[in-house]
């Protein structure tokens, strides 16, 4: 008897623990209408972010537009996000900072910029590739912003045409399209002292990651500016670069004439695009593949990101709503398809 009485104690016991621990759990109040989600950023004109619930079951565009009852402008670039905060840089000299999961806006920067490209961070300081006067080849430069004060405080001049800004370790890296001209540089900027190096690449330096074994990983698209005199056009390639000497590991060329625009990474791989067939490329490749993946259905592929098993690429229109399109990374299945802005460029998940 006194067994039995014991276990039914030792079981309220238990019972009572695991409704104590339940009443403990605190559930996490959402951040806002905008977390859990895809943005869609579109140059416009006006500019414009739409979003897209995980779940694919919300979507809205003109998100600043509906939170702040006011337009962004044209030529929206890029869009950085720090902590929970996003940086919305638009070419015409802005940088717009919004709360990245309510939208509502917070501030503005715009002293000390003029034709700002891409922000990175580094702590509470962030890189901004600018091209000044983009029909100027000598006043390109990277912004220094210091984040609790919003000011431009140094300007670190680069060579033309600065595009992507990533920030690893200690180090800014720079991809330099060349802006509307040709460049093939990669500048690396040490944060303790500003100073700067250059790793020369393949013509039009675009997209960069840093792949899973610590290496840097170059896009260059090649030169195809059939409206420069003479016209120019080279080989494209993907650079794999050793950061801690900034040595070239390998360089993958594509043959002459063909210019992938677009790359995204994701789990150890790389995936670009090329005439719209999607192609796999590992850590550990050290030659191009040979045959694509599977193919997409697009006008003009302008965005691309992957997340997952899943593709985004937007088909983008600057006469009419563009379309973000959801594929299938192993089956190559068009998944969902949503409109969105007018140019829409950039996909990122919040």
């Amino acid at each position: 008897m006194k067994k039995v009485i014991l276990s039914i104690f030792a079981m309220s016991l238990f019972i009572v623990s695991c409704s104590d621990d339940n009443d403990d759990v605190i559930p996490t109040a959402p951040l806002g209408a905008y977390e859990h989600g895809i943005l869609v950023s579109a140059e416009g004109g006006p500019s414009s972010i739409s979003f897209i619930s995980d779940d694919f079951s919300t979507t809205q565009n003109q998100v600043y537009y509906n939170v702040n009852n006011e337009e962004l402008g044209v030529y929206l670039q890029s869009v950085g996000f720090n902590d929970d905060k996003a940086y919305i840089v638009v070419d015409n000299g802005t940088i717009t900072i919004v709360n990245r999961y309510t939208f509502e806006k917070l501030g503005t920067i715009s002293t000390g910029l003029t034709t700002p490209r891409f922000i990175a961070f580094d702590g509470n300081t962030a890189y901004v590739s600018d091209w000044a006067d983009p029909y100027d080849t000598t006043d390109d430069f990277i912004a220094v912003i210091d984040l609790t004060s919003n000011a431009v405080i140094s300007s670190i001049p680069v060579s033309e045409g600065p595009e992507q800004v990533l920030v690893n370790s200690s180090k800014v890296y720079v991809s330099h399209k060349g802006g509307y001209n040709v460049n093939n540089e990669v500048s690396v900027i040490n944060t303790s002292d500003n100073s700067l190096e250059t790793i020369t690449v393949n013509d039009v330096p675009d997209e960069m990651f840093i792949d899973a074994n610590g290496h840097l990983l170059v896009l260059n698209a090649g030169a195809n500016q059939s409206w420069l005199n003479p016209p120019v056009e080279t080989e494209a390639s993907i650079t794999r670069i050793d950061i801690s000497d900034n040595s070239i590991i390998s360089n993958m060329e594509f043959p002459f004439g063909q210019h992938p625009g677009l790359m995204a990474y994701d789990n150890g791989r790389a995936y670009y695009i090329l005439d719209n067939q999607v192609f796999e490329l590992t850590d550990s490749a050290t030659t191009l593949p040979n045959s694509p993946m599977f193919s997409i259905e697009t006008s003009y592929t302008y965005g691309m990101s992957v997340k997952g098993n899943q593709l985004f690429v937007t088909d983008a229109s600057f006469t009419e709503s563009s379309t973000l399109l959801v594929y299938d990374l192993t089956s190559g299945t068009l998944i969902n398809s949503f409109s969105v802005g007018l140019g829409a460029s950039k996909i990122y998940f919040n």
